[in-house]
Parts: C-alpha cells; sequence; structure tokens
C-alpha cells in the first residue's frame, strides 16, 4: 500500500490527504435538517448527517488527491451509528480509489494489540473464513508502550501489505511535555524516530518502507532532523493550516525527490466554507468550497517544493 500512495502522491502531484474529521457545527443546515426529518435528532440523525456531508466532500476533492485521513473520534463520539458512518466513508473512499489512512491513534500490548491491528488492517477469523473489519490502508499508532504495541501491527501490514503511521513528534502545543524530554542527552522524539526506521527495516516497500511516522508541521527544525534518521519512513504531516503550518515550513519534510511526505489538513478542508477566504460559496456549496481550499493548498505546497 505504501508502493500505491506513493504512486498517486506523483500521479496528482499533490502530497495531500484530507482529514475526514467531521463535527455538527461544520455541517450546513439543510445536510444536518434532511437527516434530522428522517431519522430525528437522534445519534441516528447525526450519523446520517456526518456521512452524507463527507459523501459531499468526497465526491469534489477525490480527482485532487491521493488519501483521506477519517479521525475515528470524531465517529465514536455518536456510537453504534457514528462507527455506521465512519464505515460507510472509508468503503466510499476506497470505491473512489483514495488511499485510507485510519486516524485511531491506537496503542496497546499483546493479543490487545493484535485485536486492534486485525480490526482495522487485517482480517478476522471466522469459522473457516477471514473477514476485512473496518478496511483502511494504514492506521496511527501510539508507540508509548514500546515494540510490543507496534509490532503487532507491523506483522499484520507484512501479511496484507498495509502500512502504519507511528507517533514521533506531534503538532499540538503541550507535546514536547513528554516528546522533548532529553534521555542521555536526547530528545525522546529522536529515540522513537530511531525505532521507526528500525521498524521500517522489517517491512519495506520498493523505495519507502511500510511504517511511517507522524511528525508536526508546526515543528519544521525537528521535522529535519527526524527526516534524516527515518530516511525510508514515509512522514504524515499534520498542523497545515489551521494550526498554523504552511507551505514554506514543509521543506524539510520532503527528500530531494520532492517524496516522503504526505500534509494533512482537516477543517481547513472540510470546513473551508466557515472561512472568510470561501464565504462566497456559502453553506450551500460547502464541497465547492472544500475543492477550491484543496487547490490553493496544491498551489502553496508546489510553490515551496518549486514542483508547480
Amino acid at each position: 500500500m505504501i508502493n500505491k500512495l506513493v504512486e498517486k502522491i506523483k500521479n496528482t502531484n499533490a502530497p495531500i490527504v484530507v482529514g475526514l474529521d467531521p463535527m455538527l457545527k461544520y455541517i450546513p443546515e439543510q445536510i444536518q435538517n434532511r437527516a434530522f426529518e428522517e431519522y430525528g435528532e437522534t445519534l441516528k440523525g447525526a450519523g446520517e448527517a456526518i456521512w452524507q456531508y463527507n459523501k459531499g466532500i468526497v465526491d469534489a476533492v477525490y480527482d485532487l488527491i491521493p488519501a483521506v485521513k477519517p479521525q475515528i473520534a470524531m465517529y465514536e463520539q455518536f456510537g453504534i451509528e457514528g462507527m455506521i458512518a465512519y464505515q460507510k466513508t472509508v468503503d466510499y473512499c476506497k470505491e473512489k480509489d483514495l488511499v485510507v489512512i485510519g486516524d485511531i491513534k491506537r496503542g496497546d500490548i499483546g493479543s490487545t494489540s493484535e485485536a486492534y491491528a486485525v480490526g482495522h488492517l487485517g482480517r478476522a477469523k471466522v469459522g473457516s473464513s477471514h473477514l476485512s473489519g473496518f478496511g483502511e490502508d494504514f492506521a496511527t499508532v501510539n508507540p508509548y508502550l514500546g515494540s510490543d504495541g507496534v509490532k503487532p501491527f507491523i506483522d499484520v501490514c507484512r501479511e496484507e501489505k498495509k502500512g502504519i503511521f507511528v507517533l514521533v513528534k506531534t503538532s499540538n502545543p503541550s507535546s514536547g511535555e513528554f516528546q522533548d524530554r532529553l534521555i542521555d542527552g536526547r530528545p525522546l522524539y529522536e529515540l522513537v524516530g530511531e525505532k521507526v526506521a528500525q521498524w521500517g527495516e522489517e517491512a519495506m516497500g520498493d523505495s519507502y518502507s511500510y511504517v511511517g511516522a507522524v511528525v508536526g508541521a508546526t515543528y519544521p527544525e525537528m521535522g529535519a532532523v527526524l527526516r534524516k534518521i527515518m530516511p525510508k519512513a514515509y512522514i504524515l504531516v499534520p498542523g497545515y493550516g489551521a494550526q498554523g503550518g504552511k507551505g514554506a515550513d514543509l521543506l524539510p519534510f520532503f527528500n530531494e525527490d520532492g517524496l516522503g511526505a504526505i500534509v494533512n489538513s482537516s477543517r481547513g478542508i472540510i470546513a473551508a466554507y466557515q472561512q472568510e477566504k470561501y464565504a462566497q460559496f456559502g453553506a450551500a456549496n460547502y464541497a465547492d468550497a472544500s475543492r477550491q481550499a484543496v487547490l490553493d493548498m496544491i498551489d502553496d505546497i508546489s510553490t515551496a517544493l518549486g514542483t508547480k
């Protein structure tokens, strides 16, 4: 799957992943009203509104981008009905030939980690059958519990030719409380980056590993260090746009070939119509606003990388 992701990035010239992180406050009233008329102001109504909202955005942008990244918490808050919307979203994106990165941030050990890996990336044994659960192509993984929590994912990735992105240096302001702590004179995130590189040697695609890393756009100087530590790891870069990252901040995350990183934007794209810059589209044309936001993001990154 890492080979497919790289190929789609080359074909679209857009190292971009759209974060499908829906909240009801982002969803235009006309979509909410239709869902609530059918199912009431219920969890099922919320799930239907989320699904229809996501579908509109995907229809508007799928030809421009290589990948999407649904954040599972935004669906879990609505219980089973939210998870049905999550599954519908994953399935629909795969129908559109998009690479799906499940932003699940799982981190546990032993059989529990194996169950997470099987549920999201692998296939569960049911009698004589092996059946896919959620069916994402990649998943985000929290490495805090060490190799015991990561290796079950790597095992499934090797079996299924799928991938993971390990949290290394996250974009949030308080990430340094733990990630920047010095251990033997070196910040923890560097040591985690070294482990990612080691894990990645066990699961290589053609040019890049199935084991990638999450490094926030808000820390470009750290990204430069980690890019050297993890030369074969694809870097998922959150923090663009709404969190302050700009195209010019992204250069350290990429290799000289213009590959090696994929940049996430969530509410900056899916709620673009609520921004002053795209207000002319209005709520009725929210998906068109999202498309324009993607085009602007592609232009910003291409200009910074010199690939325009």
